[in-house]
């Protein structure tokens, strides 16, 4: 079953809303750090809402038709600005994709494929030749849609972040 969302750039009154959520579907995930774990990360994800206004830097957010925030994704036009570990930020004539996030009750409904295919459209828009993205282990559900949508893992983006091992990801258009 898919449930329609409505892709659009977060508002500032609805920033705290959406680092709520990301603390919230970050900290539930089976092998992921915890918030005592990683403190600076999940206040990242408690001021994801911020991170829009960076350059080159977009925050899109899936609404249901009834208004309801199911999800976010961070979007980045220019990789010096993704903000991870790696060589990730030193590639160039590409596009990044960071801490995409799903409400538990929405997932397996299309909302995460929605805001990636939104991200994907801007990159090609933006006119870069490639998509980059990193995810975990703990994020199976996330790496499946990724792999499903052409991403391919590019061991040379890969990186520790802390004693976590994050996977890279690269998508040529």
């Amino acid at each position: 079953m898919h449930t329609r969302a409505n892709i659009r750039e977060i508002r500032p009154e609805e920033y705290h809303l959406l680092g709520q959520l990301m603390i919230a579907v970050y900290a539930d995930l089976d092998g992921f750090p915890t918030p005592d774990e990683q403190p600076d990360y999940y206040k990242m994800l408690a001021n994801i809402g911020a991170m829009n206004e960076q350059r080159a830097t977009t925050v899109l957010a899936a609404f249901s038709e009834a208004g309801r925030l199911m999800g976010g994704v961070v979007y980045f036009s220019d990789m010096a600005m993704y903000g991870s570990g790696g060589t990730a930020t030193t590639e160039k004539n590409a596009s990044g994709i960071r801490l995409l996030g799903v409400d538990p009750k929405f997932r397996k409904a299309g909302v995460g494929r929605a805001p990636t295919v939104a991200c994907i459209q801007r990159a090609k828009d933006d006119g870069n030749e490639k998509v980059i993205l990193h995810t975990t282990m703990a994020m199976q559900v996330a790496w499946k849609l990724y792999e499903n949508m052409g991403f391919r893992r590019s061991e040379d983006l890969d990186f520790l972040q802390g004693e976590l091992p994050v996977y890279g990801f690269r998508l040529y258009l």
